[in-house]
């Protein structure tokens, strides 16, 4: 046991120690609670205090653009509500028939390169969220129809200077996920319900290889305990299978809660030689079978939450948002507190 324990950490820390040491920011899981009780939940670490973040609500019909240079028209067949950063890209959400986005940092992204015989249009990456839950009701929908890469994704560059580099998760209401990545300029999709846990570097495939060391070794047994995107990948990975898996919504719902404050990153952490290892800023939990989003900034003790079920998502209904940014106050269910606002342009790349 010593041995394959040694050998084990061996190999988990080869790839640990690979990974680039710039960007380490967020974590997302999927739970299976019994009785179709899933759950998803995600954390957005950033080395910045502030990201401008709002939930907005968004009805069917809408009329979207990527306001790139050759734009992608498209017009929402679900409606959703949204979590935004810099009033200006989605980063995560849940439509009205429970598919929830999530984007997170990876460093290792190279998107496909512009050509001039590509005529596709273009869609910001800071759209890449609200593209997918206003056109897909499940993982296999948006896996089947992002396949066909009929238009090309290009990067933004964040307020802060550093590059969008990221890649997306989703996950439907009955579970099933899936993990969407631009490596080398090819788009890399792994399609499952198995695929549970994201962090962020190495890439995905290279972070695969960890699930199976840990189902060997026990979780119980020894478990990785930095902020490290791997180490988190190795906790999420053990603890969301090994916690009560529950029917009851609350519980699954506060489940989630506790999976993802044990990947949080506490305000103020400071490592020497790696300062992009970051603080967690707010968790999104997504109860995707009762339609209700759960939002908590770490700078806050109140949590917030929206009731799609209840929302007016109807066509023409109009554009609606919660102003988080500057109200750390708000608490509670904000369901009927969405107020009408003007729709802001995706960030778009600078060149």
């Amino acid at each position: 046991m010593k041995r394959s324990l040694a050998m084990g950490i061996g190999a988990f820390l080869s790839v640990a120690m690979a990974a680039p040491l710039v960007a380490e920011a967020c974590s997302r899981a999927v739970y299976f609670g019994k009785e179709g009780q899933t759950v998803t939940g995600r954390t957005m670490d950033w080395f910045v205090s502030d990201m401008d973040t709002n939930l907005w609500l968004y009805p069917r019909g809408l009329e979207r653009n990527s306001s790139t240079k050759t734009p992608l028209i498209w017009k929402s067949k679900y409606g959703s509500v949204v979590t935004t950063i810099y009033e200006g890209a989605a980063a995560d959400g849940m439509n009205e028939r429970g598919l929830v986005a999530n984007l997170l940092y990876l460093a290792e992204s190279q998107y496909e390169p512009a050509r001039a015989d590509d005529k596709r249009p273009t869609l910001s990456n800071a759209a890449w969220v609200q593209y997918v839950l206003d056109n897909y009701a499940t993982a296999a929908e948006a896996v089947e129809g992002l396949r066909k890469e009929e238009f090309r994704l290009v990067p933004i560059q964040a307020p802060t200077g550093e590059p969008g580099t990221v890649h997306l998760s989703i996950s439907d209401a009955s579970g099933d996920s899936a993990i969407f990545e631009y490596i080398d300029g090819k788009l890399r999709i792994h399609h499952g319900k198995q695929y549970q846990v994201m962090t962020n570097s190495p890439t995905f495939d290279r972070q695969l290889p960890l699930v199976d060391y840990w189902k060997e070794i026990g979780g119980s047994t020894f478990l990785p305990g930095t902020n490290r995107a791997t180490d988190r990948f190795a906790r999420l990975s053990y603890y969301v299978n090994e916690a009560k898996q529950s029917a009851d919504p609350r519980e699954a719902v506060a489940t989630v809660f506790s999976l993802m404050r044990n990947v949080s990153v506490p305000i103020g952490i400071k490592i020497p030689g790696k300062p992009n290892i970051a603080d967690t800023l707010w968790l999104t939990v997504s109860d995707q079978k009762n339609k209700i989003y759960f939002y908590q900034s770490t700078n806050s003790p109140s949590i917030v939450w929206a009731k799609l079920n209840d929302l007016d998502l109807k066509e023409g209904s109009g554009v609606r948002k919660l102003q988080l940014d500057g109200n750390p106050d708000v608490a509670g269910d904000q369901t009927k507190n969405f107020k009408a606002a003007e729709l802001f342009k995706f960030m778009v790349p600078k060149d």
